[in-house]
């Protein structure tokens, strides 16, 4: 959003320009909080009017991302894909354990079960056809940016396909691409936060969080719930470094999907749930596989991360402790 009103000529004080960072002398992130109130406050009017918007905010981020690798391809240079592995086999771990958090908009589909037609048929489908796609489009992207521009040119720039149509000289296209950047990630803060609310009114509704974060509206949202997810998490993402950010969300998620992988084999036992045709394909192979992964990219993480990790997560033990074990539904039944 900086490099596109850069472009205009229009430009946000440093000190609210960016993350708390008093050496940089930037101390909130006043486009980030917006941003992330906008969403929250589109949600509330429903999750017909916010899928509306977004579902044309994700044909938008598509076109320009097929623009980007169809141009750029054009001015790809293979030798700056030598070598092809500059830091080995390790790189690509940590590569992979640090880039995770773009891949964990597919476990928000799942959250949105309650509210699909047919979710045993349709769910499925959403999610392997969506994460087939995406990741398509990553491999293909990812090719093309590095072979227009050598990676060691990228280090430290926040909007490198912008640059690498600006080194080529299609400057227009570079501020296309940015709108599209800027279209892409909306539409990922806003199924972000979608899931995000309902699991907290999920939450609500069993006991494990206070009953306020269930109740809903007259349109079936969970107005409340909802402002006060977005006031939180505008705050933290105002004030708290991408960096960071990306690796506490990494290993946060990281440690959902192994907990998820694990309970397969408890849900695979309860015969109520088989009868009703709960099904996961080659059991029990996928979800031991995928719980070892995700322990091994977890494990390649900074030590910050895991200690930030620790702390966040007996805060939480703390929680259920004191109030979701004394008040969920399920105990009381």
């Amino acid at each position: 959003m900086k490099s596109l009103l850069a472009g205009f000529d229009l430009h946000i004080p440093k000190v609210i320009s960016s993350a708390y960072d008093p050496s940089a002398g930037t101390y909130f992130d006043v486009l980030a909080f917006v941003v992330v109130m906008v969403i929250g406050i589109l949600l509330s009017f429903g999750i017909r009017e916010s899928t509306r918007v977004n579902n044309i905010m994700v044909l938008v981020k598509i076109a320009v991302v097929v623009l980007f690798i169809l141009v750029g391809a054009f001015y790809v240079k293979p030798d700056n894909w030598t070598p092809f592995l500059p830091f080995g086999v390790q790189g690509v771990i940590t590569g992979a354990s640090t880039v995770f958090f773009a891949y964990i908009g597919f476990d928000a589909v799942s959250s949105a079960a309650e509210e699909v037609k047919n979710p045993q048929k349709n769910m499925p489908i959403g999610i392997i056809a969506s994460l087939a796609v995406c990741t398509l489009l990553y491999i293909l992207l990812s090719a093309v940016l590095t072979g227009v521009v050598p990676y060691t040119d990228l280090v430290g720039v926040s909007a490198p396909v912008a640059f690498a149509l600006q080194a080529i000289n299609q400057n227009w296209i570079a501020g296309l691409l940015s709108v599209g950047a800027i279209v892409g990630m909306t539409t990922v803060v806003l199924v972000m936060s979608y899931g995000g609310t309902r699991l907290l009114f999920a939450m609500g509704r069993d006991g494990l969080l206070p009953q306020s974060f269930s109740k809903i509206s007259k349109n079936d949202t969970p107005v409340r719930n909802t402002m006060i997810f977005a006031t939180v998490m505008g705050l933290i993402a105002s004030t708290v470094p991408m960096e960071d950010l990306a690796q506490l969300i990494n290993i946060g998620t990281l440690f959902a999907f192994a907990m998820v992988s694990i309970g397969i084999f408890f849900l695979r036992r309860n015969p109520d749930l088989n009868q009703k045709g709960f099904k996961t394909p080659f059991y029990p192979v996928v979800p031991a596989l995928s719980f070892l992964l995700c322990v091994y990219l977890m494990l390649n993480l900074s030590k910050t991360t895991w200690i930030a990790f620790g702390i966040w997560f007996v805060l939480g033990i703390l929680v259920y402790v004191f109030y979701g074990r004394r008040h969920s539904a399920l105990r009381i039944k």
